[in-house]
Order: C-alpha cells, then sequence, then structure tokens
C-alpha cells in the first residue's frame, strides 16, 4: 500500500511541474492564478498522502494550512481585480 501512496505522489508532482510551466509561459492573469490553485491543490494532495504513507498526523495539519492559503489567495485575486475586461488580454 506504500508503494501505492508514493506512485501517487509522482502523479501528482508531475502535475505540479506541468503547473510551473504553465504558470511561468501563461498569458493571461487568470491562467497563471488556476495554476499557482494547482500547486495548492496538488500539495495539499501530496502532503495527506505522504501522512498516511510515513503515518505522520502533523502533515494533515500542514495540508489544512496550505488548503486555507489557497483559498485565501484566491479570494485575494477576485477582490483585487474589478476590471475583468482586461483579463482577455
Amino acid at each position: 500500500m506504500n508503494g501505492f501512496y508514493q506512485g501517487m505522489m509522482l502523479v501528482l508532482l508531475l502535475s505540479i511541474v506541468l503547473g510551473l510551466v504553465r504558470m511561468v509561459w501563461g498569458q493571461r492573469p487568470a491562467d497563471r492564478l488556476m495554476s499557482v490553485q494547482l500547486l495548492g491543490t496538488a500539495g495539499v494532495a501530496i502532503l495527506l498522502l505522504a501522512a498516511e504513507a510515513y503515518q505522520q498526523p502533523a502533515l494533515r495539519d500542514v495540508a489544512l494550512v496550505l488548503a486555507l492559503l489557497a483559498a485565501v489567495t484566491g479570494v485575494a485575486f477576485v477582490r483585487l481585480r474589478p476590471d475583468w475586461e482586461d483579463l482577455d488580454r
């Protein structure tokens, strides 16, 4: 079962790498925000899998904090970008 968790962590790590590529070469701010949200979500999933694989319950707390930070980032982006028409450029 430990190998399953590690395999899933590798798949999520590949997802993070692809998100980093999109973040660097994203054309619009919304593209970059979505890639950052992907990084946060995949990071939370990796931490939860690691907590189960290595029997470290403290990693669940770290995953919760990371999830809260990702949610605050999304809300801050929406609140600070009132000019939605400019996002298509």
